[in-house]
């Protein structure tokens, strides 16, 4: 970025978009939206959930605030970009019992999304993959039994410890391919499997911010009504996931053999991260298409990514990698969709 002697006029690179919204009123408008989800974790699985999120986000803010001081660069802090980073890191953790997953886990989490996934790279608007979600995947192979055990039942509702939503039907969907009969494959869905309900609400053990897809949908509703976030990648999305899903036979909740057009589109939509994924962070200005065919595409492709990870991988949950994938694409998707020059004609000058 060139900047002259006034500080009206600043040359930069394409794209080049025109918005009356500032940085800072973006960040904190976004994590209001999801203070909701995190709240409502925190009432239905423990108070412990909210000291993890105060671990994430405290972690995020002092490492933002060290390495801008280290580098001697503007303070970044006020902005909100480093707290949202923590909240949406702090979305991604298990919502566990007391002391079950251990604090250094999100505060490593977001140390490596601030320090390597953003500054190391620029910093704000420099970074190519999502911060929050690159902590998260790291943290994730690190410590993998942290990430994916202990899960919690609610002391305020009737819900017990037991596996997610995507791991009880990857088990379901494993038996049946076993051989068990359809009987047995029906009582065992019944027994094991939450209802749409539960799901929708928030009452099924998960990861902090995808807990409640009723919170995330009323968060991402308003996002889209301030027109800070566009309804391309979110509808794109989970329509895609809900689609392919369907088609190439999900992990059936009907008591019969997966097969070709079988399976729980709704059941897929309201489980893991899809929710919080396609509001919250395929929607990520920096790492996102900036053009309304390149916004499509990406969707169509984390849809699809998510569908086959979730499906076909040994991981039953897709969101996270699916983003990160397809952010890694942006630049190729931007090409398909570079505007016309001014005073051109199908690549000639008039």
């Amino acid at each position: 970025m060139i900047k002259y002697a006034s500080d009206d006029l600043v040359v930069s690179a394409a794209p080049h978009v025109r918005t009356r919204l500032r940085v800072p009123l973006v960040m904190w408008v976004v994590s209001a939206t999801l203070l909701p989800a995190i709240a409502w974790a925190g009432y239905v699985f423990g108070p412990w959930v909210l000291v993890v999120t105060a671990a994430a986000v405290l972690a995020a803010v002092v490492t933002e605030l060290a390495i801008t001081l280290l580098l001697r660069r503007p303070q970044t802090v006020s902005d909100g970009s480093a707290f949202l980073t923590g909240l949406l890191v702090a979305c991604n953790m298990p919502a566990t019992g007391w002391g079950v997953l251990p604090l250094y886990v999100p505060v490593v989490a977001s140390i490596f999304a601030i320090a390597v996934a953003k500054h190391a790279f620029g910093g704000l608007g420099q970074n190519w993959i999502n911060p929050a979600l690159a902590g998260r995947i790291f943290v994730f192979f690190a410590w993998l039994p942290a990430m994916t055990g202990g899960w919690a039942g609610s002391p305020a509702f009737d819900v017990v410890s037991s596996a997610t939503p995507l791991n009880l039907l990857k088990f379901q969907s494993g038996m049946m391919q076993d051989g068990l009969q359809a009987g047995s494959q029906a009582v065992l869905g019944m027994r094991l499997a939450p209802s749409h309900g539960d799901l929708f609400l928030g009452l099924t053990p998960g990861c902090i911010g995808e807990i409640s897809a009723a919170a995330l949908l009323l968060g991402g509703l308003i996002l889209i009504l301030l027109r800070i976030v566009n309804w391309e990648i979110p509808l794109t999305y989970i329509a895609s996931t809900a689609l392919f899903s369907w088609i190439f036979g999900g992990l059936a909740m009907t008591g019969q053999a997966p097969s070709f057009f079988t399976g729980d589109p709704l059941y897929h939509v309201l489980s893991g991260g899809l929710m919080l994924g396609a509001f919250y962070m395929a929607t990520d200005w920096v790492t996102t298409p900036v053009s309304f065919g390149g916004r499509i595409v990406f969707a169509l492709g984390c849809g699809i990514l998510t569908v086959l990870i979730r499906l076909t991988g040994s991981n039953v949950e897709g969101v996270s990698f699916a983003i990160v994938l397809m952010n890694i694409t942006v630049p190729l998707i931007e090409r398909m969709f570079v505007p016309r020059r001014f005073g051109t004609s199908e690549g000639r000058a008039a």
